[in-house]
């Protein structure tokens, strides 16, 4: 009779690779935040290098801060400078815009552009004064609450003006936190749920810290490490940069595209705003249409500007900027 065999052992699985670190996180002994590799260099970089913008002054107060918010989305510090510095000169407080007409606030926004925004800010103002006694409310999900306002705005508001501690999220922080962490020369085109994970786990436990990183990281990505001709041989962080260190690999996401402008219903409508901006009174069709040769574009430009509340129609072929 033939014994029985005693089964063989299964062989142990083979390990799994820890997943690979990257240069911060190398840099930092474990157990300790792999973000201090960069939040001393790059804060010490912006108290020296920080320019001295108005609503980064005590002066500039929680409303200046949000005024400046609105007004940077997309455009750039140059062209906004005249016009906030006019804003608040005219409204220094909510309420002050919150008892003008929502016009007066697309009027006063001039050519800063996606001018949506300026009534967006009117109705943020209508509703401090409204709900919280004319004073920018301190607490995240107020800010939140309040028309107009996003997830970025409430973090910046929260952050830059209360100091607090919030991932502050824009394009410049963006592609800072892909080059320097995860080594990509650009992050995706839309925010995505992996980079509100790493900001927030990029964030300095501290909350003055924290909202300093903030300003800092967004100070970086505006100044040095910049969508084209990025000085990395000027930035407080480049030892400890994946993408530098990984020799600056090319893009290999979807193509990113410039906005156009020229020709576009954007324009169209920038012309036709132009006109009623500038009229002490309801400005007829006729006049309206002198603006642009294309009646079926100009035609499609105006109604979406009625559409989006940044006119108003009235009788007899009159347009005007809105009173309510």
């Amino acid at each position: 009779m033939t014994a029985p065999t005693t089964p063989t052992a299964a062989p142990a699985p083979a390990p799994t690779p820890a997943p690979a670190r990257t240069p911060a996180q190398a840099d930092a002994p474990a157990g300790q935040d792999p973000g201090k590799a960069l939040h001393a260099p790059v804060i010490a970089w912006f108290d020296e290098h920080a320019r001295d913008l108005p609503w980064r002054r005590p002066e500039a107060g929680p409303w200046g801060v949000m005024v400046s918010e609105f007004m940077l989305q997309q455009t750039p510090v140059g062209r906004v400078l005249p016009v906030y510095e006019q804003w608040l000169a005219r409204w220094p407080r909510p309420a002050d815009l919150a008892k003008e007409p929502p016009g007066e606030a697309v009027r006063a926004w001039g050519r800063l552009g996606y001018p949506r925004r300026a009534l967006r800010l009117h109705g943020a103002a209508v509703a401090i004064t409204e709900r919280h006694g004319g004073d920018v409310p301190t607490d995240h999900a107020q800010l939140l609450a309040l028309p107009g306002i996003g997830e970025y705005t409430a973090a910046a508001v929260a952050s830059f003006a209360y100091g607090q501690r919030h991932a502050v999220l824009d394009t410049n922080v963006r592609r800072v936190l892909a080059r320097a962490v995860t080594g990509a020369q650009y992050p995706p085109n839309a925010t995505t749920a992996a980079e509100r994970k790493l900001a927030r786990a990029m964030l300095p436990e501290d909350e003055r810290t924290a909202s300093r990183w903030a300003a800092a990281s967004m100070e970086l990505g505006a100044l040095i490490c910049t969508a084209k001709n990025e000085s990395c041989h000027r930035c407080p962080i480049a030892a400890h940069c994946a993408w530098q260190l990984a020799g600056k690999p090319r893009h290999e996401g979807p193509p990113r595209r410039g906005q156009t402008y020229a020709g576009t219903d954007r324009q169209v409508r920038g012309r036709l705003l132009a006109v009623l901006r500038e009229a002490v009174g309801p400005v007829p069709q006729t006049v309206l249409d002198r603006v642009w040769d294309e009646p079926v574009q100009r035609a499609r430009a105006l109604d979406g500007l009625v559409s989006d509340g940044l006119v108003e129609p009235l009788p007899g072929g009159l347009y005007r900027l809105p009173l309510a």
